[in-house]
Protein backbone atom coordinates (compact mmCIF):
# COMPACT_ATOMS: atom_id res chain seq x y z
CA UNK A 1 0.00 0.00 0.00
CA UNK A 2 1.00 3.39 -0.48
CA UNK A 3 3.12 5.13 2.31
CA UNK A 4 3.44 9.27 2.83
CA UNK A 5 6.73 10.34 3.73
CA UNK A 6 7.17 14.29 4.92
CA UNK A 7 10.54 15.90 4.68
CA UNK A 8 11.27 18.46 7.96
CA UNK A 9 13.80 19.94 10.12
CA UNK A 10 14.71 19.63 13.34
CA UNK A 11 17.20 20.97 15.77
CA UNK A 12 18.86 22.28 12.64
CA UNK A 13 18.87 19.42 10.63
CA UNK A 14 16.70 18.04 7.59
CA UNK A 15 15.56 14.62 7.71
CA UNK A 16 12.79 12.28 6.73
CA UNK A 17 10.12 10.50 8.70
CA UNK A 18 7.18 8.26 7.89
CA UNK A 19 3.98 10.47 8.23
CA UNK A 20 0.83 8.91 10.09
CA UNK A 21 -1.94 11.07 11.63
CA UNK A 22 -0.26 13.77 12.67
CA UNK A 23 2.99 11.68 13.86
CA UNK A 24 6.27 11.44 11.95
CA UNK A 25 8.43 8.27 12.98
CA UNK A 26 11.95 9.63 11.58
CA UNK A 27 13.75 7.92 8.92
CA UNK A 28 16.92 6.33 10.17
CA UNK A 29 20.16 7.26 8.09
CA UNK A 30 21.24 10.56 5.55
CA UNK A 31 19.43 10.75 2.94
CA UNK A 32 20.23 14.37 1.52
CA UNK A 33 18.23 14.26 -2.31
CA UNK A 34 15.12 12.96 -2.71
CA UNK A 35 16.85 10.39 -5.24
CA UNK A 36 19.23 9.37 -2.26
CA UNK A 37 16.06 8.68 -0.51
CA UNK A 38 14.30 7.08 -3.56
CA UNK A 39 17.82 4.92 -3.69
CA UNK A 40 18.36 3.57 -0.21
CA UNK A 41 14.76 2.93 0.92
CA UNK A 42 11.92 0.45 0.18
CA UNK A 43 8.51 0.81 0.69
CA UNK A 44 8.19 -2.27 2.35
CA UNK A 45 10.87 -1.23 4.85
CA UNK A 46 9.77 1.73 5.72
CA UNK A 47 6.10 1.05 6.29
CA UNK A 48 7.39 -1.38 9.18
CA UNK A 49 9.11 1.54 10.59
CA UNK A 50 7.31 2.40 14.40
CA UNK A 51 8.70 4.34 17.71
CA UNK A 52 10.42 8.03 18.30
CA UNK A 53 7.36 9.79 17.23
CA UNK A 54 7.71 13.34 16.59
CA UNK A 55 4.04 15.54 16.41
CA UNK A 56 4.14 17.26 13.22
CA UNK A 57 3.22 20.88 14.96
CA UNK A 58 7.02 20.78 16.85
CA UNK A 59 9.19 20.44 12.98
CA UNK A 60 9.48 22.71 9.97
CA UNK A 61 8.13 21.63 7.13
CA UNK A 62 10.40 20.74 3.67
CA UNK A 63 9.87 20.35 0.13
CA UNK A 64 9.83 16.75 -0.58
CA UNK A 65 11.52 17.18 -3.57
CA UNK A 66 15.33 19.04 -3.14
CA UNK A 67 16.72 21.17 -5.23
CA UNK A 68 19.00 19.82 -7.01
CA UNK A 69 16.41 17.67 -9.46
CA UNK A 70 14.73 18.77 -12.44
CA UNK A 71 11.04 20.42 -12.58
CA UNK A 72 9.41 19.69 -15.66
CA UNK A 73 6.19 20.57 -16.71
CA UNK A 74 3.43 19.39 -18.63
CA UNK A 75 1.07 22.53 -20.56
CA UNK A 76 -2.76 21.95 -21.64
CA UNK A 77 -3.58 18.59 -20.08
CA UNK A 78 -6.85 18.15 -18.96
CA UNK A 79 -9.82 18.14 -21.16
CA UNK A 80 -11.69 20.68 -20.41
CA UNK A 81 -8.44 23.35 -19.59
CA UNK A 82 -8.13 22.95 -22.96
CA UNK A 83 -11.03 23.68 -24.18
CA UNK A 84 -11.51 26.86 -22.37
CA UNK A 85 -7.86 27.52 -23.76
CA UNK A 86 -9.74 27.16 -27.55
CA UNK A 87 -8.05 24.00 -28.22
CA UNK A 88 -9.39 20.83 -29.17
CA UNK A 89 -8.27 17.75 -26.65
CA UNK A 90 -9.21 15.22 -29.34
CA UNK A 91 -7.05 16.51 -31.81
CA UNK A 92 -4.06 16.94 -29.95
CA UNK A 93 -1.15 14.92 -31.01
CA UNK A 94 1.77 16.35 -28.89
CA UNK A 95 2.76 17.38 -25.20
CA UNK A 96 3.03 20.43 -24.36
CA UNK A 97 6.71 20.66 -22.34
CA UNK A 98 8.22 23.31 -20.45
CA UNK A 99 10.40 23.73 -17.25
CA UNK A 100 10.62 25.49 -13.84
CA UNK A 101 13.88 26.69 -11.80
CA UNK A 102 14.22 24.22 -9.58
CA UNK A 103 15.17 27.33 -6.81
CA UNK A 104 11.38 27.89 -7.09
CA UNK A 105 11.07 24.54 -5.11
CA UNK A 106 9.51 25.56 -1.91
CA UNK A 107 7.60 23.93 1.25
CA UNK A 108 4.33 23.53 1.31
CA UNK A 109 3.24 25.89 3.70
CA UNK A 110 5.75 28.73 2.72
CA UNK A 111 4.20 32.16 1.82
CA UNK A 112 3.87 33.22 -1.97
CA UNK A 113 5.78 36.26 -2.79
CA UNK A 114 4.38 38.26 -5.23
CA UNK A 115 7.11 40.15 -6.93
CA UNK A 116 6.50 43.86 -7.39
CA UNK A 117 6.01 44.21 -11.12
CA UNK A 118 3.76 41.50 -11.62
CA UNK A 119 -0.29 42.38 -11.72
CA UNK A 120 -1.78 39.00 -13.12
CA UNK A 121 -0.39 35.92 -10.52
CA UNK A 122 -2.11 33.10 -11.05
CA UNK A 123 -2.11 29.48 -9.58
CA UNK A 124 -2.40 25.75 -11.13
CA UNK A 125 -2.90 22.60 -8.82
CA UNK A 126 -0.89 19.62 -10.29
CA UNK A 127 0.10 16.42 -9.81
CA UNK A 128 3.70 16.13 -9.76
CA UNK A 129 5.27 12.41 -10.68
CA UNK A 130 8.98 11.78 -8.91
CA UNK A 131 10.73 9.99 -11.38
CA UNK A 132 12.32 5.91 -9.59
CA UNK A 133 15.30 4.97 -11.93
CA UNK A 134 17.18 6.41 -14.05
CA UNK A 135 15.53 6.93 -18.13
CA UNK A 136 18.53 7.64 -20.57
CA UNK A 137 17.79 6.26 -23.67
CA UNK A 138 14.16 6.38 -25.37
CA UNK A 139 12.30 3.65 -23.31
CA UNK A 140 8.10 2.47 -23.97
CA UNK A 141 6.56 3.49 -20.40
CA UNK A 142 3.47 1.30 -20.10
CA UNK A 143 1.15 1.05 -17.68
CA UNK A 144 2.43 -2.11 -17.51
CA UNK A 145 5.47 -1.08 -16.06
CA UNK A 146 5.23 2.36 -15.17
CA UNK A 147 6.16 1.90 -11.16
CA UNK A 148 9.40 0.88 -12.58
CA UNK A 149 9.96 4.53 -13.25
CA UNK A 150 7.87 6.35 -10.98
CA UNK A 151 8.27 6.01 -7.44
CA UNK A 152 5.57 8.31 -6.16
CA UNK A 153 2.95 11.68 -6.04
CA UNK A 154 3.71 14.76 -4.58
CA UNK A 155 1.20 18.00 -5.19
CA UNK A 156 2.36 20.85 -6.94
CA UNK A 157 1.39 24.79 -7.33
CA UNK A 158 2.74 26.26 -10.49
CA UNK A 159 2.34 29.37 -10.09
CA UNK A 160 2.90 31.76 -12.95
CA UNK A 161 3.13 35.33 -13.66
CA UNK A 162 0.47 35.77 -16.74
CA UNK A 163 1.95 39.08 -18.08
CA UNK A 164 5.23 38.06 -17.97
CA UNK A 165 5.11 34.50 -19.09
CA UNK A 166 2.36 35.52 -22.01
CA UNK A 167 3.41 38.79 -23.43
CA UNK A 168 7.16 37.65 -23.54
CA UNK A 169 6.43 34.40 -24.38
CA UNK A 170 8.51 33.49 -21.61
CA UNK A 171 7.19 30.26 -19.76
CA UNK A 172 10.25 29.32 -17.51
CA UNK A 173 10.60 33.25 -16.36
CA UNK A 174 7.17 33.57 -16.17
CA UNK A 175 7.05 30.49 -13.77
CA UNK A 176 10.37 30.50 -12.04
CA UNK A 177 10.62 33.21 -9.60
CA UNK A 178 11.22 32.19 -6.10
CA UNK A 179 8.67 30.13 -4.30
CA UNK A 180 6.21 30.00 -7.50
CA UNK A 181 6.79 25.81 -7.27
CA UNK A 182 5.39 24.88 -3.28
CA UNK A 183 5.67 20.80 -3.13
CA UNK A 184 4.44 18.66 -0.99
CA UNK A 185 3.48 17.92 2.01
CA UNK A 186 3.84 14.47 1.71
CA UNK A 187 5.79 12.38 -0.68
CA UNK A 188 3.37 9.20 -1.39
CA UNK A 189 5.69 6.48 -2.70
CA UNK A 190 3.89 3.89 -4.39
CA UNK A 191 3.95 -0.22 -4.69
CA UNK A 192 3.60 -2.69 -7.01
CA UNK A 193 -0.32 -2.88 -8.14
CA UNK A 194 -0.89 1.10 -6.83
CA UNK A 195 -0.82 2.65 -10.80
CA UNK A 196 -4.22 2.27 -11.10
CA UNK A 197 -5.09 4.73 -8.52
CA UNK A 198 -3.69 7.76 -10.30
CA UNK A 199 -6.03 7.21 -12.91
CA UNK A 200 -8.79 8.48 -10.11
CA UNK A 201 -7.19 10.90 -8.02
CA UNK A 202 -9.47 14.60 -7.20
CA UNK A 203 -7.96 17.73 -7.02
CA UNK A 204 -9.21 20.46 -5.58
CA UNK A 205 -7.92 24.32 -5.40
CA UNK A 206 -9.43 27.00 -3.55
CA UNK A 207 -8.87 30.86 -2.82
CA UNK A 208 -9.85 31.83 0.53
CA UNK A 209 -12.22 29.18 0.67
CA UNK A 210 -13.75 29.56 -2.52
CA UNK A 211 -13.41 26.47 -5.06
CA UNK A 212 -11.44 27.53 -8.21
CA UNK A 213 -10.45 24.37 -9.37
CA UNK A 214 -11.51 20.85 -9.17
CA UNK A 215 -11.11 18.11 -11.41
CA UNK A 216 -9.80 14.30 -11.65
CA UNK A 217 -6.67 12.60 -13.02
CA UNK A 218 -9.51 10.67 -15.14
CA UNK A 219 -9.43 14.09 -17.42
CA UNK A 220 -5.74 14.10 -18.05
CA UNK A 221 -4.87 13.87 -22.15
CA UNK A 222 -1.48 12.64 -21.46
CA UNK A 223 -1.33 10.33 -19.24
CA UNK A 224 1.91 9.40 -17.42
CA UNK A 225 3.25 6.25 -19.47
CA UNK A 226 2.74 8.49 -22.35
CA UNK A 227 4.69 11.26 -21.34
CA UNK A 228 7.30 9.26 -20.08
CA UNK A 229 7.80 7.51 -23.30
CA UNK A 230 7.68 11.03 -24.90
CA UNK A 231 10.14 12.24 -22.75
CA UNK A 232 12.66 9.70 -22.80
CA UNK A 233 13.13 10.57 -26.37
CA UNK A 234 14.40 14.08 -25.61
CA UNK A 235 15.92 13.75 -22.36
CA UNK A 236 17.67 11.97 -19.30
CA UNK A 237 15.61 11.76 -16.45
CA UNK A 238 17.02 10.69 -12.84
CA UNK A 239 15.59 9.58 -9.22
CA UNK A 240 13.80 12.58 -7.21
CA UNK A 241 13.25 14.11 -10.64
CA UNK A 242 9.96 15.91 -10.94
CA UNK A 243 7.24 16.15 -13.26
CA UNK A 244 3.61 18.09 -13.27
CA UNK A 245 1.42 16.75 -15.13
CA UNK A 246 -1.06 19.93 -15.53
CA UNK A 247 -3.28 22.03 -14.17
CA UNK A 248 -7.67 21.59 -14.79
CA UNK A 249 -10.07 24.50 -15.53
CA UNK A 250 -10.45 27.36 -13.42
CA UNK A 251 -7.29 29.69 -13.51
CA UNK A 252 -7.44 33.22 -13.68
CA UNK A 253 -6.25 33.70 -16.86
CA UNK A 254 -8.84 33.89 -20.07
CA UNK A 255 -8.30 33.04 -23.16
CA UNK A 256 -8.88 34.48 -26.29
CA UNK A 257 -11.49 32.07 -28.53
CA UNK A 258 -9.94 31.06 -31.40
CA UNK A 259 -12.34 33.47 -33.60
CA UNK A 260 -10.21 36.59 -31.48
CA UNK A 261 -6.61 34.81 -31.90
CA UNK A 262 -6.78 35.27 -35.34
CA UNK A 263 -8.18 39.05 -35.61
CA UNK A 264 -5.23 39.55 -32.42
CA UNK A 265 -2.67 37.72 -34.68
CA UNK A 266 -2.97 40.57 -37.33
CA UNK A 267 -2.51 43.49 -34.83
CA UNK A 268 0.53 44.96 -34.12
CA UNK A 269 2.40 43.86 -30.96
CA UNK A 270 1.96 46.63 -29.40
CA UNK A 271 -1.38 47.08 -29.63
CA UNK A 272 -2.26 43.34 -29.25
CA UNK A 273 -0.57 43.03 -25.95
CA UNK A 274 -2.17 46.11 -24.47
CA UNK A 275 -5.73 44.25 -25.29
CA UNK A 276 -4.50 41.49 -23.32
CA UNK A 277 -3.36 42.73 -20.28
CA UNK A 278 -6.50 45.13 -20.45
CA UNK A 279 -9.11 41.85 -21.08
CA UNK A 280 -6.42 40.19 -17.55
CA UNK A 281 -7.18 43.64 -15.74
CA UNK A 282 -10.76 42.38 -15.69
CA UNK A 283 -10.39 39.30 -14.06
CA UNK A 284 -11.00 39.82 -10.37
CA UNK A 285 -9.97 36.08 -9.90
CA UNK A 286 -6.03 36.76 -9.80
CA UNK A 287 -3.89 36.14 -6.56
CA UNK A 288 -3.79 39.35 -4.21
CA UNK A 289 -2.04 40.38 -1.47
CA UNK A 290 -3.46 38.52 1.56
CA UNK A 291 -4.63 35.45 -0.04
CA UNK A 292 -5.03 32.36 1.32
CA UNK A 293 -4.41 29.29 -1.40
CA UNK A 294 -5.06 25.95 -0.39
CA UNK A 295 -4.69 22.73 -3.03
CA UNK A 296 -5.52 19.42 -2.25
CA UNK A 297 -4.86 16.00 -4.27
CA UNK A 298 -6.38 12.98 -2.61
CA UNK A 299 -8.53 9.71 -3.87
CA UNK A 300 -11.75 7.69 -2.71
CA UNK A 301 -11.89 7.23 0.75
CA UNK A 302 -9.00 4.73 2.22
CA UNK A 303 -6.69 5.63 -0.98
CA UNK A 304 -4.09 8.11 -1.84
CA UNK A 305 -4.42 11.94 0.68
CA UNK A 306 -1.20 13.61 -0.58
CA UNK A 307 -1.70 16.38 2.27
CA UNK A 308 -2.92 19.82 2.19
CA UNK A 309 -0.40 23.22 0.65
CA UNK A 310 -1.89 26.34 1.93
CA UNK A 311 0.44 29.70 0.58
CA UNK A 312 -0.11 33.04 1.86
CA UNK A 313 -0.36 35.74 -0.72
CA UNK A 314 2.81 38.05 0.78
CA UNK A 315 4.61 41.63 -0.60
CA UNK A 316 7.77 41.00 -2.28
CA UNK A 317 10.78 42.89 0.32
CA UNK A 318 13.06 45.65 -0.85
Amino acid sequence: MAINLIRFEQHGRAQWGVIRNGQITPVPGDFPTTGDLIAGTSVKDLAALRGGEIPVADVTLLSPVTRNHQFICQGANYRQHMIESGMNPDAKKFNMIFRKASSCIAPADSPLIKPDHVRFLDYEIELGLIIKRAITAKTVVTEANLLDYVAGLVIVNDYSARDVQIPQMQFYKGKSYRTFGPVGPYLCLLEAGDAPLIKSLHLKLTVNGEVRQNDSTANLVFGPAETLTELSGVQDLFPGDLIATGTPSGCALSIPSPAKQRIFALLPESRKWRLFLAVQAKRPQYLKIGDVVEARIFGDAGGIDLGVQRNVVVKEQP
